[in-house]
């Protein structure tokens, strides 16, 4: 029997996706891993690979089409195996009333299509991205011309309408306005020698009062039609990142603590053996790579930090699967490395590049943006000291590395000297996790980092 393709998830808080394009027709062969389809989320574009060799049987999902995630959308017969789709079973007969007078009874005439049936027919293929879109303006995707293929409405398509649309409606007849007497300033008299007394302030209806020291009629509420400035909506990814951390701060009870760590022996190991490590691996030796080493062995003493609470019950998971935050132009990604606790110093360097070079490439794999326990991010790199992260959910603790400055501290003793210097930053659901464990954790990797040894690289 076929095997079924199913449509992946492509992380916890996307629930459809868009085929964009086959990568193969019916009938053609694809070996595993091979790419077998485009798949446009709110969240990534990327390739669905396939999951076994032979021949691709059935395409149940077309181009165009959005469907929930775990949809079947095509079948792959493997070598030597039929193709032909399994029988649909037999429909149990209907008896049926002898018809004297006629020779053969004329099948019934279809009923007439409901005019939302109509509706169903006429609407063009389309994006997720698009369809929310034409919601939000109150524009009829069955209006708007298509470019893409097969009549397919692109943004571009969808842009370009909404640029057309009118910013107002029309102006109507202008309505009577009453300005009471009181309003009116009295003309200032003609350079007198020493002006005379203001005359006493009337009192103004209660609907007509404004604040003595405001000469001007109030300005209006709201901005005029044609005001200055632009609007555009949400990217898909920008819209997804948005739901999940209104979600995550509802769901979770964040607090956050920090610690400022010594990191000058990690950079003087990296000062002194990156060119070499980079020569030997083909990998740059970056700072993330001694974090995410000192988190992982962290975890393992404090393994709360790498469990989910869900359905008032502690989940603890067996492996650290590590997401890694990693800034795009137009939004954020977190790929995860899975097993990450099963890795060397080496691979997580490895598999922390190699998972930054393809986010930013878009060639991250379905099962590389699910599944993460914990993450890091480190908005360092772009001059912040430190942040207080939102919880990736339903993770229960997150990482924040700031930047590495270089500062006086005191050492030895009361001896000052210049340190590298990073603030690390970790946010945790108080749900589960008590600033005690939390503080003992962050404690945990910095005395990792500050004792770093050579032979750890």
């Amino acid at each position: 029997m076929p095997t079924d393709v199913i449509l992946p998830q492509m992380g916890e808080s996307i629930t459809e996706g868009t085929i964009t394009k086959w990568r193969i027709s019916v009938g053609d062969e694809v070996e595993r891993d091979d790419p077998l389809f485009d798949l446009a989320t709110d969240k990534v574009d990327t390739e669905v690979p396939a999951a076994i060799t032979g021949r691709l049987a059935e395409i149940l999902v077309p181009e165009g089409e959005t469907v929930p995630v775990n949809t079947v959308v095509a079948r792959i017969a493997a070598p030597g195996e039929s193709s032909a789709p399994p029988p649909a079973a037999p429909e149990p007969a209907t008896p049926e009333a002898p018809d004297e007078g006629a020779e053969t009874a004329a099948p019934p005439a279809p009923p007439p299509a409901t005019e939302a049936a109509a509706g169903r027919r006429k609407r063009p293929r389309s994006s997720p991205l698009v369809r929310r879109m034409a919601r939000e303006h109150g524009v009829d995707l069955a209006e708007v011309p298509g470019t893409g293929e097969g009549g397919r409405v692109s943004k571009r398509d969808m842009l370009a309408w909404i640029e057309r649309l009118p910013t107002a409606p029309p102006p109507g007849p202008a309505e009577p306005t009453f300005e009471p007497p009181e309003l009116a300033l009295p003309e200032p008299p003609p350079a007198p020698a020493a002006a005379p007394a203001p005359p006493a302030p009337q009192p103004l209806p209660a609907e007509a009062a404004f604040p003595p020291a405001a000469p001007e009629p109030l300005p209006p509420v709201s901005a005029p039609a044609g005001a200055p400035g632009r609007a555009e909506p949400l990217s898909r990814m920008r819209r997804s990142i948005a739901e999940h951390m209104v979600r995550s701060r509802r769901t979770a009870a964040h607090v956050t603590t920090v610690f400022e760590v010594d990191l000058s022996a990690v950079v003087a190991a990296r000062e002194r053996q990156g060119a070499a490590f980079e020569e030997r691996t083909g990998v740059r030796l970056t700072l993330t790579a001694f974090f995410a080493r000192a988190a992982v062995e962290a975890l393992g003493e404090f393994p709360v930090l790498n469990a989910s609470l869900r359905d008032d019950r502690i989940h603890y998971h067996r492996t650290v699967d590590l997401g890694i935050a990693v800034a795009l132009p137009d939004g954020l990604l977190v790929p995860v490395l899975h097993r990450a606790e099963e890795r060397n110093f080496v691979g997580l360097a490895r598999g922390i590049s190699d998972l930054a070079a393809r986010a930013r490439s878009g060639a991250l794999r379905a099962e590389e943006l699910a599944g993460g326990t914990f993450t890091i991010t480190n908005p360092g790199p772009y001059g912040a000291l430190f942040g207080t992260p939102i919880i990736a959910q339903p993770q229960s603790a997150i990482l924040g590395i700031g930047g590495v400055h270089k500062r006086p501290a005191v050492v030895a003793g009361d001896a000052i000297a210049v340190r590298s210097m990073v603030f690390l930053a970790l946010s945790f659901d108080h749900r589960l996790i008590d600033g005690a464990v939390a503080d003992r954790f962050l404690g945990a990797v910095k005395r990792r980092l500050e004792d770093w040894r050579e032979d750890a690289v």
